[in-house]
């Protein structure tokens, strides 16, 4: 995949009506949103447009309303919260497409906003595209978004690995020569691409999260790249069990144990450093006042490990230090309860320390290194967790191949 791509910055964009997908897929309670971090990622993309003289349609969905136009799931708090950033009027359209919206966004002049309402409102946007006629259902869907402007960005990098109607085929029915990637997407193409085409060596991958079935794939082909790979999270006890360890209660893919020796032997046969955890903190069960102790690779009965030792933390905290380049997918240990995020919050501190390009990749991850209050320490924080996986995985990302090349 050429990720080398044209941006907002490559096309005139003077008296243009922009639409822009973007990720404003933020948490909300009653109606107001939790965490703006999306939107203001968004920023510098919309501002650079409005000053160059472009009227700009924001299309984006916000979680799973699944075909339905549920309240909950409206866009409408995040178009206020946007509204309060630019410190200026957005205007918002009820639905995406139609007769209404489109005259909203013909009605538009230079400098001026349109949030439409969530696309996933409607099945056709991220519709399983299992017939010809489900296809078609997306195809038309497309075709309507495509007639809200007459240029397309891409800055939401969070669903670029979906083939979506908003983020991929609603190119099919505009100018290719003019669908490119605001600044967000063009920051994740260049950090992740770096790391995958030409990484500083030693080059070390931290994965964690509790299951190995979400990152067999992300394993497999960051051995082909990396020179070190340290495991944590739950999805580490799988391999140990798989060398013979006893792990107690702790979490385990028995279906995966044959997976995750071939993993091992391949790791072995390309060369790979893959590191797994020397020692445990355990619990008797899965609650921040449990009963807690330090034991190495073999748990006692009745005990789970819910976080990496002491000793692990150190092993890998050397690693670190040597890295030039690091990649970060998945926390260490059930880090969301506070007896358990040492050793996340450890590893968190050596990566802020090392002098690395440290590539923060989406997701829970994130969250550690915002709660840690050392992300202005990474180089680069992921905006999409399935994104960044997708893309370290050598897949091609829909949302990025659609967009017109540099």
């Amino acid at each position: 995949m050429n990720i080398n791509k044209k941006t907002v910055k490559d096309i005139d964009l003077k008296g243009q009506r922009v639409v822009m997908r973007v990720d404003f897929n933020v948490p909300l309670k009653d109606g107001v949103v939790k965490d703006d971090t999306r939107i203001k990622a968004a920023l510098p993309t919309i501002k650079y447009i409005l000053e160059q003289g472009a009227s700009l349609v924001l299309l984006t969905h916000l979680g799973r309303p699944k075909g339905e136009a549920v309240p909950e799931f409206s866009v409408k708090p995040a178009a206020d919260r946007l509204a309060e950033l630019l410190g200026k009027e957005v205007k918002f359209a009820n639905d995406c497409v139609g007769a209404d919206v489109q005259a909203q966004a013909a009605a538009l002049k230079p400098g001026e906003v349109l949030v439409c309402e969530n696309t996933r409102y409607h099945k056709a946007e991220d519709i399983k595209c299992k017939t010809p006629e489900d296809k078609q259902l997306m195809r038309d869907f497309a075709a309507e978004l495509a007639k809200l402007g007459n240029v397309y960005v891409n800055d939401a990098f969070g669903t670029a690995h979906r083939a979506h109607a908003s983020t991929a085929v609603i190119t099919e029915f505009m100018d290719k020569s003019k669908c490119v990637a605001g600044f967000l997407m063009e920051k994740e193409l260049q950090y992740l691409g770096k790391a995958v085409a030409d990484p500083k060596r030693p080059f070390v991958a931290i994965i964690g999260g509790a299951k190995v079935s979400g990152k067999l794939e992300v394993l497999r082909s960051l051995m082909n790249k990396v020179d070190t790979i340290l495991i944590g999270g739950g999805m580490a006890y799988t391999f140990l069990k798989a060398l013979g360890h006893d792990i107690g209660n702790s979490l385990c893919e028995d279906e995966l144990l044959d997976t995750a020796k071939e993993t091992l032997a391949l790791a072995q046969t390309k060369k790979v450093r893959f590191m797994l955890p020397v020692d445990n903190k355990v619990a008797d069960k899965f609650d921040n006042d449990a009963k807690t102790m330090i034991v190495k690779n073999d748990i006692p009965a009745g005990y789970m490990a819910l976080d990496i030792g002491p000793e692990t933390v150190a092993a890998y905290s050397a690693e670190i230090a040597k890295a030039k380049t690091i990649v970060w997918n998945g926390p260490m240990g059930c880090f969301e309860m506070p007896n358990f995020a040492s050793g996340t919050m450890e590893i968190c501190k050596a990566v802020a320390e090392s002098d690395a390009v440290s590539i923060i990749g989406g997701g829970d991850s994130v969250a550690a290194v915002n709660q840690s209050g050392l992300a202005a320490k990474m180089s680069h924080i992921s905006t999409g967790g399935g994104a960044s996986l997708e893309f370290l995985e050598g897949k091609e990302l829909p949302g990025v191949a659609c967009l017109a090349d540099a």
